[in-house]
């Protein structure tokens, strides 16, 4: 409950009849208060945003839980072979901070990557022969090999990752994106999710719901996660003997029962379940006709590999993702766990990457031969790198690497980026950032950027503070990634 709204709202009369247990509810709800702007006093909030004229109209975001390796990936260093299994050297180091994992290994041998690279594009970029199919849009994308971040553990660097802080109960992106642009499509939510997991490493970190929660804001603004099984969205459907029209008389009711209670009130979320209720009635029809790809032609499906004929996987949910930004869906977030590779990386970063690769090309080639990648913003990365020194024992066929927050890569691509280019440079070591550095901020604020969004001005007066996704550090747009 929004209790200044509630104060607003009430009347002499209410006051009196409730006043025993009211100013008790009162005084709790005042702790931690928040005040909606004007998104929440007007759906779909559309007022003040956007500031500037968008690239984007909608991201889909690959998000990679565990944090994919950089050296096998993206930041080629052929130095390393000639000081392989050698110590790193302190002033690379610089005492950094290390995880429980390495924090007693008395040594930290240097390990150079397994797996070839080579240039590809007229970009020239460098890519590791484990994306052969990334390797083959690289001039659709710009290659970010410098960020960085200070959370050195996964929960919270991927809770930093989504919400600007590595405090839990923060809004998600999505939820910020969704609040400051509302929808754009009547029949399915503003924010949806998928996740899929990982051949690579099948005991991975967990995701918990709150990564694509809507916080302090209005609940109507979280994600929706759909499902891989035969009911998408839990209790979607109607249950036996209920018939649709029942179901429409039922919701009849219940909103004239919930519009009372808010006249009553002033809740805000009670206006929440209203919308929400009415969305889940159009989505009994928009969901099942999203999910049923059999109208997709061969080619499309073969595009995307074979694991698109299996529900679930992360093949499959690029293909929905496509089909969601068909449908105007705001911002789709997929999450794909398993590549948290403290051991054996070879073996479980080549399944890792036979996963994704294929598929996260597909997407950005479909996206493009359709006309929407040029408004539509996607994002491949994870929480942070890995360790150019390795975790455990090494052998000629396997080692492992640790988590490294200095610097680590992704890629963007579509929605006002510019694309065919590999932004910052790191050391022989792609341990320490030399050059164009961008922190996760900087990042989302970039992404707000080509949505039309000034990150500073897309903000909620929060425990004394204008809460938003890109904190209260000077963190800016990039200019560098923009086209």
């Amino acid at each position: 409950m929004d209790p200044l709204h509630l104060t607003q709202q009430m009347n002499r009369r209410f006051f009196l009849r409730n006043a025993a247990g009211g100013l008790g509810a009162a005084a709790l709800g005042l702790y931690g208060m928040t005040v909606p702007n004007r998104a929440d006093a007007a759906l779909p909030g559309a007022a003040a945003f956007p500031n500037h004229k968008p690239k984007a109209k909608r991201v889909i975001y690959l998000f990679q839980s565990g944090a994919p390796s950089q050296i096998e990936l993206f930041d080629y260093k052929p130095s390393l072979e000639k000081i392989h299994m050698t110590e790193l050297p302190a002033e690379i180091r610089m005492g950094q901070r290390l995880t429980g994992m390495t924090a007693s290994q008395t040594t930290f041998p240097v390990v150079a990557s397994k797996f070839k690279f080579a240039q590809h594009g007229q970009s020239g970029a460098w890519m590791g022969e484990l994306l052969p199919h990334t390797a083959g849009i690289v001039d659709d994308l710009c290659i970010v090999r410098t960020m960085y971040t200070e959370a050195i553990n996964h929960d919270p660097a991927i809770t930093f990752c989504q919400t600007g802080s590595q405090l839990a109960g923060r809004p998600s992106m999505g939820a910020w994106v969704a609040y400051g642009l509302g929808s754009s499509n009547d029949d399915l939510p503003t924010f949806m999710v998928m996740i899929s997991r990982g051949s690579g490493r099948a005991a991975d970190q967990p995701l918990y719901d709150r990564l694509w929660g809507s916080g302090v804001l209005p609940g109507r603004y979280q994600g929706v996660k759909l499902r891989s099984g035969e009911e998408p969205v839990l209790y979607l459907a109607n249950p036996g003997g209920c018939s649709p029209t029942t179901r429409r008389s039922m919701l009849d009711q219940i909103r004239a029962l919930n519009q009372e209670k808010h006249e009553a009130v002033g809740d805000p979320e009670i206006l929440t379940r209203i919308d929400q209720y009415e969305l889940a009635f159009r989505m009994q029809t928009a969901v099942p006709e999203l999910t049923d790809i059999s109208d997709e032609p061969k080619h499309i499906l073969d595009m995307y590999g074979p694991d698109v004929h299996r529900p679930g996987t992360f093949a499959r949910n690029c293909l929905l993702a496509r089909r969601m930004a068909e449908r105007d869906v705001r911002f789709v977030q997929l999450y794909h766990m398993g590549w948290d590779h403290h051991d054996n990386l070879p073996d479980h970063l080549s399944k890792q990457c036979y996963d994704t690769d294929q598929a996260s090309a597909a997407l950005v080639t479909d996206l493009k031969q359709r006309g929407l990648l040029e408004d539509t913003l996607v994002v491949w990365g994870g929480e942070f790198g890995r360790t150019v020194y390795s975790q455990g024992k090494v052998t000629d066929v396997t080692y492992g690497r640790d988590h490294h927050p200095r610097c680590f890569s992704l890629w963007l691509a579509g929605g006002g980026i510019k694309a065919g280019q590999v932004y910052g440079t790191t050391d022989d070591f792609s341990y320490n950032i030399v050059e164009n550095p961008v922190h996760v901020n900087d990042l989302n604020a970039t992404m707000l950027h080509c949505l039309g969004i000034n990150h500073r001005q897309l903000s909620v007066p929060y425990q004394g503070l204008n809460l938003r996704l890109t904190g209260v550090e000077e963190h800016d747009p990039i200019p560098g990634l923009l086209a």
